[in-house]
């Protein structure tokens, strides 16, 4: 039987006694959802924060203003701030953090469709990834939150050494 990305992220995180969080934008909640499908999950997660507009971006988790404006909501910057963030504020061992365009609408040139940034950061580790997903909204959802769940995933295996 396969076991899920979920599945393997949580069996890690409770032998080893460690926590998570998870900070969400373009996802919505996904992530969180599918980290709570697996049951024990209230053993290693935290919470979960989904901060869609940018001031709840800069009152939940910390993104500074001045970053979003420089940056835009989608970036490698903001994703980063907001896994910090999520991270600094909830006391976990490890967090996730998503922000993307799922559209349609809000692309441009320079922020195409299915632009997503995901970001990871844990005990001595911090990765960011950016990934162009196509399909529709639901689609581009879906991708990403496999994204962060693979991310956070690869992390935590590479901190176990």
């Amino acid at each position: 039987m396969r076991v899920s990305l979920e599945e393997d992220i949580g069996r890690l995180l409770a032998a080893r006694g460690e926590t998570l969080v998870v900070a969400e934008s373009l996802t919505g909640g996904l992530v969180g959802s599918r980290i709570t499908d697996v049951s024990g999950s209230s053993r290693y997660f935290l919470e979960s924060i989904v901060a869609y507009a940018d001031a709840s971006k800069v009152k939940y988790l910390g993104v500074r203003k001045e970053t979003l404006a420089a940056k835009g909501a989608v970036s490698e910057e903001v994703a980063l701030e907001m896994a910090e963030g999520a991270r600094a504020r909830s006391g976990a061992t490890w967090a996730v953090a998503t922000t993307g365009i799922a559209g349609p609408l809000g692309a441009t040139a320079a922020k195409p469709l299915g632009l997503v940034y995901v970001a990871v950061t844990g005990p001595g580790r911090t990765r960011v990834a950016r990934h162009q997903f196509k399909g529709d909204r639901l689609a581009v959802k879906a991708a990403s939150a496999e994204a962060a769940l693979g991310l956070l995933h690869e992390e935590i295996l590479a901190a176990a050494g």
